[in-house]
């Protein structure tokens, strides 16, 4: 009988355990990966709303306005002050020009 009483006892110390990883695991997931899913699905959303006039900064810092969108390469012209340059839409970091909803 103390042997039934005692293959109890650890199987309630390894179902204790694996609700522990569990709770670990859902915890990663819900403040790690989801978050960084969200803010990715935002700045796609953000990439894809750009249209010609809008200003923008590139993840390199360059400030300039869009004047041509290429949708079969996935890039864009943008006007600096001195130039123009041909960036990717991945390479963009925030859109300057308020949108009404």
């Amino acid at each position: 009988m103390s042997e039934f009483l005692s293959g109890l006892g650890q199987s309630g110390q390894f179902f204790s355990t694996l609700l522990i990883y569990a709770v670990v695991i859902l915890g990663g997931y819900f403040f790690l990966v989801r978050p960084q899913q969200k803010k990715r699905k935002q700045e796609e959303e953000m990439r894809s709303s750009i249209e010609i006039g809008d200003e923008i900064t590139t993840i390199g810092g360059i400030v300039g306005k869009v004047i041509s969108i290429k949708d079969d390469s996935d890039s864009l012209v943008l006007e600096t002050a001195s130039d123009k340059i041909r960036i990717k839409k991945w390479a963009i970091a925030a859109t300057n020009t308020v949108k009404e909803k």
